[in-house]
C-alpha cells in the first residue's frame, strides 16, 4: 500500500470517528435534556476541529491525491466553513437558531457515511449498502443542510447588522468601507445559483453509481 493510500485511510478513519463522536454528543445532549438553542455549545470544539479539518480535502483533489472534482469539493468545504467560522464563531444569535440543529443533523450522518465509504475502498470492497446510503441519503441531507446553513447565515446577518461587527464605515483615514453584513447576505444569495447544479449533480453520480449496480444485479 502506497504511502498516499496509507495517509488517505488515517485521514478518512480520523474524520469517521471525529464525526461519530459529534452524533454522541448530540445524543447525549438531549438525552441529558438539552435543547436546540444551546446544543452548540456541547459541539463546538469537536465541530470546528473536525469541519476545519476537511479543508485538506481541497489539497486531495487539488493535488490529484482523489480523484473529487475539485470545483464541488471545494463549494462544499467552503460553505461549510464560512458556517463554522465567519457565523456561528463570530455572532453568538446564530447559535441559538433551530438551524444548527438542521445542519448538524445533515453534516454528521451525510460525513459517517461518505469517510467510512472512502476509508473502506481503499482496502477492500465497500459494502453496497453503503454504497447506497451515501447515494440516497443526500437526497434528505442536501436539502435540510442547506436550509440550516442558510438559517445560521440570516440569524447571523440581524445581528451582524445590529452590531455592525467587522464593519467599516465612511469617512476614514482610507476611504475605505465594508460591511459585514452585506457579505453574509451576498454568501446566503450565492446559494441560489449553486446548490441546484451541486444538487442535480448528485443525481447523476447516483445514477451512475446505483443504476450501474442495480443493471449488473
Amino acid at each position: 500500500m502506497s504511502a498516499g493510500r496509507v495517509y488517505l485511510v488515517f485521514y478518512n478513519g480520523l474524520q469517521f470517528l471525529g464525526w461519530s463522536y459529534l452524533l454522541l454528543q448530540i445524543l447525549t445532549h438531549f438525552k441529558n435534556g438539552g435543547e436546540y438553542g444551546d446544543l452548540y455549545a456541547a459541539v463546538e470544539t469537536t465541530l470546528k476541529i473536525f469541519q476545519t479539518g476537511a479543508l485538506l480535502e481541497i489539497i486531495h483533489a487539488a493535488t490529484g491525491l482523489v480523484r473529487s472534482n475539485v470545483t464541488v469539493t471545494l463549494q462544499q468545504v467552503s460553505s461549510r466553513v464560512y458556517i463554522v467560522w465567519f457565523i456561528l464563531h463570530t455572532l453568538p444569535a446564530s447559535r441559538s437558531s433551530i438551524g444548527v440543529l438542521l445542519l448538524l443533523f445533515a453534516w454528521t450522518i451525510t460525513e459517517m457515511i461518505r469517510y467510512s465509504m472512502y476509508g473502506i475502498q481503499l482496502v477492500t470492497t465497500t459494502p453496497y449498502f453503503l454504497t447506497w446510503l451515501r447515494y440516497t441519503f443526500f437526497i434528505i441531507a442536501y436539502p435540510v443542510g442547506v436550509s440550516g446553513e442558510l438559517l445560521c447565515n440570516f440569524a447571523g446577518y440581524l445581528e451582524a447588522k445590529e452590531s455592525g461587527i467587522y464593519s467599516v464605515s465612511l469617512p476614514n483615514p482610507v476611504n475605505f468601507t465594508f460591511s459585514f453584513s452585506l457579505l453574509t447576505v451576498l454568501v446566503g444569495l450565492v446559494y441560489i445559483p449553486c446548490f441546484p447544479p451541486m444538487y442535480i449533480h448528485m443525481f447523476t453520480q447516483r445514477r451512475k453509481v446505483l443504476g450501474g449496480s442495480q443493471k449488473k444485479e
